[in-house]
């Protein structure tokens, strides 16, 4: 190959990488611009109609001017107990799988099968909760119906998320441990945990925020009604979500300021995933300003 050729060759390759690094950089700026725009669409409707009334009040079936008082406290309420569920399960399956669980055809097959689950639709939790709550145990739509069948969809994404968290922590750090005299159990808790922190809270966001605007699982398994009380820890009330009053009010309900009701309710929605998010990346925080020491 002559210097000319070479030099063709050299210019071609800094033409091509300008030109992906332009386009890069332009798919970034089109998906940032995607974004906002669905933001200040769905909060420029909502935000200025929203006052702590319209969060405290009971919603009305028939009059203007109702809240979502109850359906934005069953929306708490439900995600906290499904966190509480599958959070300590996923983590455990995770950690089992990564670092536990033998190299075989059996492990492969589960982490096939647990791969499949994650890419079900929520619809197919929610019938299933609905035939072990509603039909098998009789116990009718229900909190706690609603809050397991969640964990059921968050649990496969969850043990997905900590293996390969758990995985990526270099061998050479988890040997290092070893090598001064700890045991498993302290490694994974002293050094491989912290490591992989980021990863497992990241899969922590998702499947909460999943978990909070989710509504099929929440339409077949806690049902489209309240007890009609702000405060009701009853785990054998109905527990209609926010996601699911925002279905009903935008598709099915009569009052004459729906279109209003639902507005504030998905700004409301929207506000509460962004903060859920902000939420869970302060342990991160810490935890990376205590590695950095």
């Amino acid at each position: 190959m002559t210097t000319l050729s070479r030099s063709r060759k050299m210019q071609r390759s800094l033409v091509y990488n300008k030109l992906a690094t332009w386009a890069f950089y332009t798919l970034g700026a089109l998906v940032l611009l995607l974004i906002f725009w669905l933001l200040f669409s769905i909060l420029s409707k909502g935000l200025p109609g929203l006052s702590l009334e319209f969060l405290t009040k009971i919603p009305e079936d028939m009059d203007a001017g109702g809240g979502i008082g109850p359906v934005l406290f069953n929306s708490f309420y439900i995600l906290f107990l499904s966190l509480v569920i599958s959070i300590p399960i996923g983590l455990g399956a995770g950690i089992y799988m990564a670092e536990y669980a033998p190299e075989n055809n059996f492990t492969e097959v589960l982490r096939i099968c647990v791969e499949s689950l994650s890419s079900v639709p929520s619809i197919v939790f929610g019938m299933l909760g609905l035939a072990i709550f509603a039909e098998y145990f009789q116990i009718g739509l229900t909190i706690l119906g609603g809050a397991v069948s969640l964990a059921f969809l968050n649990l496969p994404m969850l043990a997905r998320v900590t293996e390969e968290a758990v995985r990526a922590v270099p061998t050479d750090v988890k040997n290092a441990s070893y090598a001064l005299g700890m045991t498993k159990f302290q490694c994974i808790r002293t050094v491989v945990l912290p490591m992989a922190l980021q990863g497992i809270i990241t899969g922590i966001c998702l499947v909460a925020g999943r978990a909070f605007g989710e509504s099929a699982v929440i339409l077949l398994t806690a049902g489209l009604s309240t007890s009609g009380e702000m405060w009701d820890f009853n785990l054998f009330s109905p527990g209609e979500t926010l996601a699911v009053h925002l279905w009903y009010v935008q598709s099915e309900a009569i009052v004459e300021d729906a279109a209003q009701i639902a507005d504030r309710s998905a700004a409301v929605l929207v506000v509460v995933v962004l903060l859920i998010n902000l939420l869970f990346r302060i342990p991160l925080w810490i935890n990376n300003r205590k590695l950095k020491r």
